[in-house]
């Protein structure tokens, strides 16, 4: 059994406290990641994903509860915060807060830079991450400012690849990309995660990402966590999705409305293949193929 390596207790951040504008961003969420898993975050606008995320990477203090980074509370010592930032990169939802080198090759040595490594293993940091994050290697002398928002977006994951973190978290990390290009992402999120074994949070509005990589699904509705399990049983409760707002993997729509006229397919149907195969074995039992 996997090891606990992120675990918070009745975490809860409020925005403007005490004030005429408070409002609870996220409230008493509770939930366990353990080591090497692909976690997939979904919820509405507003939901709470971001800065629940932000305050896993230390960015947000919170104004209750606690977060333990392999049994340890990350706030109980805020001059350690800056070493776990180095241990939980977080990729942001707009890139360009992120960047702010006179390179792309700086901007990407900046993380291994503090963390005291060589020149010659920074170096190889940023030619691995900048072809991990599919960015041209003529494009490192640029300044980030110059880049389109796809390659915008590849520079902030490759600064924060190249420190190697044990918590990898992506913020929408296929926004502002064509369907290529999160295509060639997503493959390479998934490879990076079977080489490392390291832990991947990835926040998506997009269901077919989600389901193409995350091991379980952690839902935010109104700051909590309404449900977090394997994908296949979190897709299982579509009604209860829909009614926070979320839409399904447009495969899992078409087989739960076949369900509904009778088909005896499974609940939670998230790919095409499986579609396939309960349907064909349907057809095949029934004599129709």
């Amino acid at each position: 059994m996997s090891e606990t390596i992120l675990r918070t207790e009745n975490l809860t951040y409020t925005y403007g406290a005490k004030t005429p504008f408070e409002k609870t961003a996220v409230n008493n969420v509770n939930i366990e990641i353990k080591k090497g898993d692909i976690i997939g975050v979904i919820g509405h606008t507003g939901s709470g994903k971001s800065t629940l995320m932000q305050m896993l990477n230390g960015l947000i203090t919170p104004t209750g509860g606690k977060v333990y980074l392999d049994g340890k509370d990350i706030y109980a010592n805020k001059k350690e915060l800056r070493s776990v930032r180095f241990k939980v990169g977080l990729v942001f939802q707009y890139p360009e807060n992120q960047l702010f080198e006179e390179t792309v090759k700086k901007d990407i040595a900046f993380g291994p830079k503090n963390m005291g490594l060589s020149e010659a293993e920074i170096e190889e940091r940023i030619l691995k991450a900048a072809q991990f994050a599919g960015l041209r290697e003529e494009l490192l002398e640029r300044s980030p400012f110059d880049l389109s928002g796809g390659e915008k977006r590849r520079a902030a994951i490759a600064g924060v690849y190249a420190m190697d973190p044990q918590i990898l978290i992506l913020d929408e990390p296929t926004a502002g990309l064509d369907p290529m290009g999160r295509e060639v992402l997503l493959s390479q999120i998934t490879s990076y995660h079977n080489a490392s074994e390291n832990t991947v949070l990835l926040v998506s509005h997009n269901m077919e990402d989600i389901v193409r990589i995350a091991d379980k699904v952690l839902v935010m509705n109104s700051g909590k966590a309404a449900m977090f399990d394997t994908t296949r049983a979190v897709f299982s409760r579509g009604d209860e999705l829909e009614a926070m707002g979320m839409r399904l993997p447009q495969i899992t729509k078409i087989t739960n409305t076949l369900r509904q006229k009778g088909f005896p397919l499974s609940e939670g149907i998230l790919t095409v293949g499986q579609a396939f195969d309960e349907i064909t074995g349907y057809l095949k039992k029934e004599g129709k193929l």
